[in-house]
């Protein structure tokens, strides 16, 4: 069994002038957003095997709230291609995932993350900034991972 938590990261900064997007960080608001949803994952007693991450700065803030809540020691794994992704670049990020991890924590942005819950557990809304999904597959490998093994868990949201 795989375990997939999808997480958008929570409300950014305003734009400020000359600021490029991918230099915006989290707002208080998504600051605490952020840590509320890893509060969340701490309270179910989860702890991943790996955290994939955008290595824009609100993304680095959201995975390294994560990874300290859950007291998380590895590694954070950024990866370039997240920051602005298509779906086939976030699912070769899943299926190139070793199969000794069983839990992933794939920290991104929007369309992608919400065209990738579409596809793998047939997720109909928009993810939120700062939303949180729970997919299990019923697979031993990621390579395997598709929609007829994929079970939604759960979708959690920041409360406004």
């Amino acid at each position: 069994m795989k375990k997939l938590f999808i997480v958008r990261h929570a409300q950014k900064e305003v734009e400020k002038a000359g600021q490029d997007d991918y230099d915006r960080p989290l707002s208080k608001k998504g600051l605490k957003d952020s840590q509320d949803m890893a509060n969340k994952l701490f309270e179910k007693s989860f702890r991943p095997d790996l955290i994939v991450s955008s290595p824009s700065v609100r993304t680095r803030q959201t995975s390294e709230i994560f990874a300290k809540t859950l007291r998380y020691t590895k590694s954070i794994m950024y990866n370039e291609v997240l920051y602005m992704a298509y779906l086939n670049e976030l699912q070769e990020t899943l299926t190139y995932t070793f199969d000794t991890v069983d839990s992933m924590i794939l920290v991104g942005h929007n369309p992608s993350l919400t065209t990738l819950a579409f596809t793998l557990a047939d997720f109909k809304e928009e993810i939120e900034m700062g939303g949180m999904i729970e997919i299990e597959f019923d697979c031993n490998s990621w390579i395997e991972i598709s929609k007829d093994n994929a079970r939604l868990i759960s979708y959690e949201k920041p409360i406004n």
